[in-house]
């Protein structure tokens, strides 16, 4: 049986991703209040999944407001979609 992605395997990237693949982008704020995780945890796992080339990040300003957004790759929407397959034949759904 195929292998589960151990990078989305983790509960809040695989919360990140779950999200970005249903919008079309979501800044920090948002992601940070709908995984309810800390800033700085949030900001690393983030950092992982856009170095693995799942997700783009795009750091710049509303008005003078730092404002960062994420925004999910074909990679990343590819690579989604292959783990909740493989996690389907793991459930034999």
């Amino acid at each position: 049986m195929k292998e589960l992605d151990p990078l989305l395997h983790s509960q809040l990237r695989l919360a990140v991703m779950s999200i970005l693949m249903n919008v079309e982008e979501a800044d920090f704020v948002f992601l940070r209040e709908k995984t309810e995780s800390t800033a700085g945890n949030l900001s690393v796992q983030l950092d992982k999944l856009s170095s693995a080339g799942y997700i783009t990040v795009e750091k710049g300003f509303c008005g003078k407001k730092p404002r960062t957004v994420c925004r999910i790759t074909n990679d990343g929407r590819v690579a989604f979609e292959s783990y909740v397959e493989t996690l389907k034949q793991y459930l034999n759904l």
